[in-house]
């Protein structure tokens, strides 16, 4: 249904051409909108969400998003918010009357509210540092946030006199929660002060006297284990411990009588690539029960029905995403939506009747809906890439192998417009990242570091496949490469090129490679075993497994995967890294990397260039100030777009 309406938008929204179109190039695809934060109104007939576009005049290079409002079924649509500061995350207040939403209006991101049929926002709160979450309370009496630490009068000193020394691991900044009240004197309060670290997932109570929260002992990135569920008491911050067991405690929800809290936990001790459940507990303490597993064991929760019988969750399956509903009293999951499209999901409304989403496929970009709770009967609320320009996009279809040890694989194989059966032309391998990530139907022409639409006009075809360890295809799947990296994974993704070799699509002798994080790490893998690729791009990658333990801020990630420290195992970290495979290596590779990069650190980016310019092999490396493991600065999101399709056409020859 959805997919219907998506094309009948583009149909009326795209005018006859008389020239050629241009087609779609990286700088084309940065116009493409990003839709996100869906939410009905408690009525369910005005929708809320945001669009995101970017900034790129002048000195600007940054992200920018405001809210739209609009009818659920589409009508009225318009921005809500203007200017070159960004308004995010809004949520309808529970009288329909106003929307709170996070705006960096001065310097850091604070609480505003707005009347919904519009006026002048009022800022709520005039925090010195940013708020990353918040949700109001059932009455709209008060609402709860999420802010981090600010620098004290110390630290400032410090800084100013160059005296800000820095001791790792100690003197974390944490993410505190608060309150304050949205009438009458509006003085923020503190709930959460001592050791722990707040997630950004917590919940009111029905009678919005107690707040349930998922937290942590310190922001570091491998404490994700230690999370735990705590209860505090609005008005007196009494702090009381709700779940502390050996495993990750997340998602907390409020049932709609208040009794029982459901909530997400991991695997018994938690694994990186492991499985995660739905439990309920009883709202004062005591012993929770595990409901019905789902299909790929790791449940995104959305919230209670309003008769308190089931729970709403989406969950990666294959190429699409799931929307199910999960019975409380131990029933299996029942899929409500018909999975030909992929949803995100964004919030339910505050009567519990609907819920937010994005919907998009291969060939229409995402755009907002709305979705009743009983039947699952589908509004499309948004229409803001409609002008998109005319240019054909390349053909992707689903396509399956079976793998070496009998994996049964699924990728994206996308062609170019017009692509003439029989044709041999160049192929270009995506991998994704995690490795417990997933490729997805997603509209190809959308703003990402990787081109596809562009590559696919330029007369390539792309590959992107789900090899064992990527999600959306259960638990077995998902383990199947520990302590394998490089090993049978790569045998799928080579299985996968053999097959569009087979199909009479690929030429053998113009195959490239590119792929970001642990695609970074497959694409070094690749070009140290064989020499069937000429052109190669490592974004991010993980090169030493050895080098990137000791410097990343998740030290525990490739001891659980491969199931030992470096000192304890030296062979198996050495025979799963790409640089102690290095030599005699030929492909000419571009290596791109953020250098504020944390999760994997430039070194590693460093130590293959090395590698590779020691041994004369062609090869370039370019790092983006300030950006972390994803870039997020738009020209350089650009810039990215434009150097991949710049290196491939230099290696593997003009496609067209």
């Amino acid at each position: 249904m959805v997919a219907a309406l998506l094309a009948a938008a583009c149909l009326v929204a795209r005018p006859v051409q008389v020239e050629k179109p241009r087609g779609w190039t990286p700088a084309e695809s940065m116009n493409v909108r990003t839709v996100a934060d869906v939410q009905p109104s408690p009525d369910g007939r005005r929708v809320v969400f945001t669009v995101t576009t970017p900034l790129m005049s002048g000195e600007k290079s940054e992200m920018v998003t405001h809210l739209w409002i609009a009818e659920a079924g589409g009508a009225g649509a318009r921005a809500f918010t203007s200017g070159e500061k960004s308004s995010t995350g809004p949520q309808w207040m529970p009288d329909g009357r106003r929307i709170a939403f996070l705006s960096k209006r001065q310097e850091h991101a604070n609480l505003w509210i707005l009347p919904s049929d519009g006026g002048e926002a009022e800022q709520l709160t005039d925090a010195k540092s940013s708020i990353s979450a918040f949700l109001p309370s059932p009455d709209g009496a008060w609402i709860a946030y999420v802010q981090v630490d600010p620098p004290t009068e110390a630290e400032e000193k410090a800084r100013k006199e160059k005296t800000d020394v820095h001791v790792v691991d100690e003197n974390f900044k944490r993410n505190r929660l608060w309150v304050i009240a949205t009438a009458g004197k509006k003085e923020p309060r503190l709930l959460t002060p001592g050791e722990l670290h707040v997630e950004a997932r917590f919940d009111w109570s029905p009678d919005g006297k107690t707040l349930v929260f998922s937290h942590t002992p310190t922001p570091r990135a491998d404490d994700w284990t230690q999370a735990d569920l705590s209860t505090v008491e609005v008005a007196t911050g009494k702090v009381t411990p709700l779940v502390h067991t050996g495993a990750a405690e997340t998602q907390p929800l409020y049932s709609p009588d208040g009794r029982s809290v459901a909530y997400v936990a991991s695997d018994l001790p938690p694994t990186w690539a492991g499985e995660s459940f739905v439990r309920v507990v009883p709202a004062t303490g005591g012993e929770s029960r595990r409901l019905a597993d789902t299909f790929d064991r790791r449940p995104a929760l959305v919230g209670w029905s309003a008769d308190g019988t089931r729970l709403y969750l989406h969950e990666n399956r294959g190429t699409l995403v799931r929307f199910s509903a999960l019975p409380i009293d131990g029933g299996a999951p029942i899929d409500l939506d018909p999975g030909d499209r992929l949803l995100t999901f964004g919030r339910m409304s505050a009567t519990r009747t609907a819920v937010g989403l994005v919907a998009q496929d291969s060939d229409h970009a995402a755009e907002a809906f709305t979705a009743t709770l009983s039947g699952f009967s589908v509004l499309q609320a948004s229409s803001v890439n409609v002008d998109l320009p005319p240019h054909p996009l390349g053909r992707t279809e689903l396509i399956h192998w079976t793998s070496s040890e009998g994996f049964e694989i699924e990728g994206l194989l996308t062609t170019p417009p017009g692509y003439e059966k029989g044709r041999r032309i160049p192929l270009i391998l995506n991998v994704h990242g995690g490795p417990a990530g997933v490729f997805t139907q997603t509209f190809i022409a959308s703003r990402g570091l990787y081109p596809i639409a562009a590559f696919a006009e330029r007369g390539y075809a792309i590959l992107r496949a789900n090899p064992r360890g990527s999600s959306g295809y259960g638990t077995a799947f998902r383990h199947a490469n520990r302590k394998d990296w490089g090993g049978g994974d790569f045998r799928d993704l080579m299985a996968g090129v053999d097959l569009v070799i087979a199909r009479g699509i690929a030429d053998p002798e113009r195959l490239g490679v590119m792929g970001w994080s642990y695609g970074g790490f497959m694409t070094s893998w690749a070009i140290t075993q064989t020499h069937r690729f000429k052109a190669a791009s490592v974004g991010a990658g993980v090169t030493n497994l050895m080098s990137f333990n000791g410097t990343a801020d998740i030290p525990s990630f490739v001891p659980d995967y491969f199931g030992a420290e470096s000192w304890d195992n030296l062979e198996l970290y050495r025979a799963h890294s790409a640089l102690f495979q290095v030599k005699g290596v030929t492909t000419p590779t571009l290596i791109l990397h953020g250098e504020a990069d944390v999760r994997v650190p430039v070194s590693q980016g460093y130590e293959l260039y090395n590698a590779l310019k020691r041994q004369h092999v062609p090869t370039q490396m370019v790092t983006y100030p300030r950006q972390p493991h994803g870039p997020n600065e738009p020209k350089f999101v650009l810039d990215i777009g434009n150097r991949l399709v710049e290196w491939f056409e230099r290696y593997l020859g003009p496609a067209r």
